[in-house]
């Protein structure tokens, strides 16, 4: 920038030009004088200008601005690194909760409100596809969920969140035991993109298909919609079964399961792939319920610490209140 501006030595062209300028003899040469003039009103006005950019960065570093400004150079930094294939696109999120009944199921609806307090802080949109319930317990009756199914819709949504796919475990006093003893619960994520269209490479024939159309239920099992708008479909080659019930319409439903389908069916392509890459290797491919990727610890002390890339914080709340641009940052370099 002092290359550009150089402005000491302009302050000092200027002060030799205004000399030359209050000269009485200044207007005998008109076209040397219009040419000087024109040099100092042109001067005065770069000095000007760096002098006002100068009081705003002074503004800057005083305010929140310039964090807002690093936040964005960090974001874009770390989209350099999103080359997948479908990186840029949408994101189909799901949450199944692990063994261990309604202690697994609350620590689902924790990991469901996290991430959507996390695309929420993203600009991303957020919306229940899909999504099943426990039962009530607890001394507050709370109803968790066995599994929801989450649209995400935003730039690189699935390029940020594809690597939380995996375990995620909890140990916490539950508040579903009444000796209020420790308790150890997992839920699996699962991350996918959104394909609106089949997948060039794999075909969905129409008799490999198996769709049934049922009521949707909310919890408890009150009913959200009498009709049997909502959509199952499971393909038969592949035993998937995608299922939506938010939409309004019977077609509508089944519009979107079928994207969750072909979701579906471009990670099953993949993981075919990465299994025969693993035999040829000759390492073994581990059960996908035993690949814990992060443990957050509430009880005897706080810590959350994602198990690749070492990332840890002891501000617990934060993170499932949606702060988890550490953990996934560091996940994005790991690609």
């Amino acid at each position: 920038m002092r290359t550009v501006f150089d402005v000491a030595k302009k302050r000092e062209k200027v002060k030799e030009l205004e000399k030359e300028i209050q000269n009485p003899n200044f207007w005998l040469d008109k076209e040397k004088a219009i040419k000087v003039s024109q040099e100092f009103s042109q001067l005065k006005e770069e000095i000007t200008e760096f002098d006002e950019f100068k009081i705003e960065i002074e503004e800057l570093k005083t305010s929140e601005k310039v964090e807002e400004l690093e936040k964005k150079l960090k974001e874009k930094e770390i989209q350099v690194f999103l080359s997948g294939k479908y990186d840029g696109g949408n994101a189909i999120l799901s949450i199944h909760a692990g063994a261990g009944g309604q202690d697994s199921q609350d620590w689902a609806t924790l990991l469901l409100r996290m991430y959507e307090r996390y695309c929420q802080r993203k600009g991303f949109k957020t919306r229940i596809l899909h999504q099943s319930f426990g039962e009530a317990g607890g001394p507050e009756g709370r109803i968790g969920i066995k599994s929801v199914v989450l649209e995400i819709k935003g730039i690189f949504a699935y390029g940020f969140l594809k690597k939380e796919s995996g375990v995620h475990r909890l140990v916490r006093i539950s508040p579903f035991s009444p000796k209020h003893l420790r308790h150890t619960s997992f839920a699996l994520i699962e991350v996918l993109p959104e394909i609106p269209k089949p997948e060039s490479e794999f075909k969905v024939r129409p008799e490999d298909l198996k769709i049934d159309f049922y009521r949707a239920s909310g919890p408890g099992g009150q009913y959200v919609n009498k009709r049997m708008t909502a959509v199952r479909i499971t393909h038969l080659p592949t035993k998937i079964v995608v299922s939506c019930q938010v939409e309004r319409s019977q077609a509508q439903n089944l519009k979107k399961a079928r994207e969750l389908l072909y979701s579906k069916l471009y990670q099953f392509k993949q993981e075919k792939r990465e299994k025969e890459i693993s035999k040829i290797k000759g390492e073994k491919v581990s059960a996908r319920f035993g690949n814990q990727i992060r443990s957050y610890i509430l009880y005897p002390y706080k810590l959350v610490k994602d198990i690749r890339t070492e990332a840890e914080t002891s501000n617990v709340e934060a993170v499932l209140n949606g702060d988890l641009d550490k953990f996934i940052e560091e996940e994005v370099k790991l690609t």
